[in-house]
């Protein structure tokens, strides 16, 4: 049986994301991809636990471990400002790490999350752009992300028979009974003019 040590405590986020140092001296530790997912998994999971000018901080210096420019570092960045409500200070991180190549799943989030950000300053419309194109592009666990974003913008430009039908469209992937009743319904929505 394995015994643990009940003594032993568990580092903080905090503790985890700040650079170890010798005599005061910050000392360069080889950090693996997972090593460096998991402290940033940890980090996210203890939001709340900081000041906003604190989280930024510590994702920022957790950012910082990456080399200049990473398009991880970038979007990991912008999802902190734009989790403590700066989404004018994320759309520029967003955009830089698209168009420093973000990849895989972190690609489609920083779509999703710098389109909401957008609507949020205003800016429905390139909001319904991003993720019409994004929905269009393929399909993955996201999927819902992508249509709920898509019905909160397309309601902001009063296109509100059309994002209810989407939401619901989205909704019937989820429900445990009448998935095929509310898809028709929600295709039917999109089709019918309003009264």
């Amino acid at each position: 049986m394995l015994q643990t040590n009940v003594n032993a405590s568990t580092p903080s986020a905090f503790e985890m994301a700040r650079p170890l140092a010798i005599k005061g001296k910050p000392m360069e530790i080889p950090k693996t991809d997972a090593d460096w997912e998991r402290r940033n998994q940890n980090l996210w999971a203890a939001i709340d636990d900081h000041e906003e000018s604190e989280f930024i901080a510590l994702i920022d210096a957790l950012a910082a471990e990456l080399p200049n420019g990473s398009p991880i570092g970038l979007f990991e960045r912008a999802a902190a400002r734009d989790s403590t409500g700066h989404p004018d200070l994320a759309v520029p991180l967003y955009q830089g790490a698209i168009s420093a190549g973000i990849s895989g799943e972190r690609r489609r989030r920083a779509i999703i999350q710098m389109s909401s950000s957008l609507r949020n300053l205003g800016q429905p419309q390139k909001a319904v752009s991003l993720l019409t194109a994004e929905r269009d592009s393929g399909s993955d666990a996201l999927d819902g992300a992508v249509c709920a974003f898509l019905a909160l913008a397309l309601a902001d430009i009063g296109r509100d028979r059309e994002a209810l039908a989407i939401a619901l469209g989205a909704l019937s992937f989820y429900l445990p009974r009448y998935n095929r009743s509310l898809a028709r319904y929600a295709h039917e929505l999109a089709e019918t003019p309003a009264p």
